[in-house]
């Protein structure tokens, strides 16, 4: 795979700056675009939700165990999926997981009922399950560590403009198809919002190379410049097994604290529409624009804080720092609950370093781990992650349900936010000198 490397030297930091800027523009535009479908079919629930749940009499407690349902098969079947992605490569298997998660997506519309709800979003879970792993086991066959901070934060900046784009467009697609050949508005949400994700999972496998060395797009010495900048980042890793990735306590270490990070990053993407809702504004169409506005700051705040993690090699304060002021800003949406201006200031504000953290995060594994680890470690961490996926909706919807606020579930998920950031600094210091050295 390396052999042709000696052979074509990088001359200027301009050259190598010119590939991996190639490299971008060919992938993540698309690789984005993949991820805005994903996250949009995951949460244009929490939409949906604003109608179905009177239609179907679904209680609170009810719709936060379907919305967290969805993660009991997403961690069942992690693991094995990105596993399977190393025998049949990502070209393919994205595309498999993109054509049956938005098929399925496409099928809540027959939801008739709490049993019906809760199948559908756990077979939703199970088709998507290794997709975002996968994506971030792809990203690094091109780009080394010390380039994936803003990279990583690009091409996740595809769940807050999922919100941009999901929020305003949910809105208009319930109020203006509602009624329309018999159907609920919510019933055309799922249709319209899942089939195209089939279509672009398609478009996957022909778009995708599984390696550099498919590319054939890139010119021989920019094949060469990536494939010596990534071989030279492996010797400083440690862990290249699957039971690394499995049983390493680092791996454990770093799926903890992803865990507390996701409770805040799940109770903004299942209940802003609800909280938006509660401070005093009805109209589906109006909280999908107010709910868009909050995703779109924390997307500007992704990319600037990676670049500024990239630029300086420091990871620890870059990742605890956007916690804490996330959860901050999450305490004061409650405490300014009703009054709509003051709670979408503090709202935006926490939802740009929730979603901060979740970018940030996603720059360690990759650091430290490497083929079947990487493969492994990556999607062990998610699916740990994702747990909290399972608890942090049903516990803000039995809150809900009990107190008739989300203002103490709200508050539980900015503990966790900081929680989570004291973790962070039990993460030994090499893996930060690890990424500073990949840098030099």
């Amino acid at each position: 795979m390396y052999s042709d490397l000696a052979s074509h030297p990088v001359r200027t930091a301009g050259e190598a700056a010119s590939t991996y800027s190639k490299v971008a523009w060919r992938l993540l535009p698309f690789l984005f675009l993949c991820y805005v479908c994903a996250y949009l079919d995951r949460i244009n629930v929490s939409f949906a939700k604003l109608q179905m749940s009177k239609d179907l009499g679904l209680s609170d407690a009810m719709y936060g165990l379907g919305a967290g349902i969805f993660f009991i098969g997403y961690l069942m079947f992690e693991v094995p999926s990105n596993l399977v992605l190393l025998k049949v490569g990502a070209r393919r298997w994205i595309a498999r997981i993109m054509v049956t998660w938005g098929l399925i997506s496409a099928l809540m519309m027959f939801v008739s009922g709490p049993i019906s709800f809760y199948v559908l979003r756990f077979f939703l879970g199970v088709a998507e399950a290794g997709f975002f792993p996968a994506i971030l086991l792809y990203l690094t066959y091109w780009f080394p560590n010390s380039r994936r901070s803003k990279v990583t934060g690009l091409f996740m900046t595809g769940i807050p403009i999922s919100g941009v784009v999901g929020g305003p467009l949910s809105g208009w697609i319930m109020n203006h198809f509602s009624g329309v050949h018999g159907m609920a508005g919510w019933q055309w949400l799922f249709l319209l919002e899942g089939l195209p994700t089939v279509v672009i999972g398609v478009w996957a496998f022909f778009f995708l190379d599984d390696r550099v060395s498919d590319a054939k797009w890139l010119r021989a010495d920019e094949k060469a410049l990536i494939q010596r900048d990534l071989a030279a980042e492996q010797q400083g890793q440690h862990l290249h097994s699957i039971k690394d990735g499995l049983t390493n306590p680092r791996v454990l270490l770093l799926s903890g604290i992803y865990f507390f990070f996701t409770m805040g990053l799940y109770g903004v993407s299942f209940w802003l529409p609800s909280i938006v809702k509660a401070s005093g504004v009805t109209d589906p169409l109006e909280i999908g624009l107010l709910s868009s506005i909050p995703y779109a700051a924390a997307a500007v705040a992704m990319v600037l804080v990676g670049r500024s993690s990239d630029a300086t090699g420091e990871r620890r304060w870059h990742l605890s720092g956007a916690g804490v002021i996330g959860a901050l800003a999450l305490c004061a949406s409650v405490y300014f609950a009703h009054d709509t201006l003051l709670a979408m200031v503090a709202l935006t504000i926490g939802t740009m370093g929730v979603m901060t953290t979740i970018s940030q995060f996603w720059v360690m594994p990759p650091a430290m781990l490497s083929g079947g680890a990487a493969a492994a470690g990556i999607a062990l961490a998610n699916s740990v992650g994702s747990l909290s996926g399972v608890v942090s909706p049903y516990v803000i919807g039995w809150v809900q349900t009990s107190s008739g606020t989300t203002g103490a579930g709200v508050l539980g998920l900015a503990a966790s936010m900081v929680i989570g950031s004291i973790l962070v600094f039990t993460v030994p210091a090499k893996l930060v000198n690890v990424m500073r050295k990949a840098r030099r």
